[in-house]
């Protein structure tokens, strides 16, 4: 008489998907980015599966009054390379915020996914915003403290 026991392996349709809104005021950027991207791969949950996408959709709010530590506004730089020769631009972290506030968090989020098609799908169920505001309440979304 043997007994096997068998672990129950989630699938991305049965999952229970939440929303979740968290509000980015002078929280600091990689701690926040870091507690996102685990939300997003769903590993809070017990029927986490590395295999499928688990994971709850997040709402970032105030994505232009996120900080950064240290010297990192001045000296952190973002790069796009373009493939050609001299098709590299550079630009800091003080420039894209302001050009685009939202880029910095949702460069920061994508990088910390797994890289593949797995990931791209966990990246569409983020969502950030400059400011207060965000079309989703008809979701009803559950205020995350971080």
């Amino acid at each position: 008489m043997s007994m096997t026991k068998m672990t129950k392996s989630a699938k991305s349709d049965e999952v229970k998907r939440v929303w979740h809104v968290v509000d980015a005021t002078d929280k600091v950027l990689g701690r926040l980015s870091s507690k996102i991207a685990y939300i997003l791969r769903g590993k809070h949950k017990t029927e986490y599966t590395p295999h499928a996408d688990t994971g709850d959709y997040v709402i970032i709010i105030n994505a232009d009054k996120i900080r950064v530590t240290g010297t990192k506004a001045d000296t952190k730089m973002y790069y796009d390379y373009s493939g050609y020769p001299s098709g590299l631009k550079e630009r800091s972290f003080k420039k894209v915020l302001a050009a685009n506030a939202e880029e910095p968090v949702r460069r920061a989020i994508k990088r910390m996914l797994p890289k593949g098609p797995l990931g791209n799908e966990m990246y569409t169920k983020l969502k950030v915003y400059k400011g207060a505001e965000h079309p989703h309440v008809a979701q009803q979304p559950v205020a995350l403290e971080i």
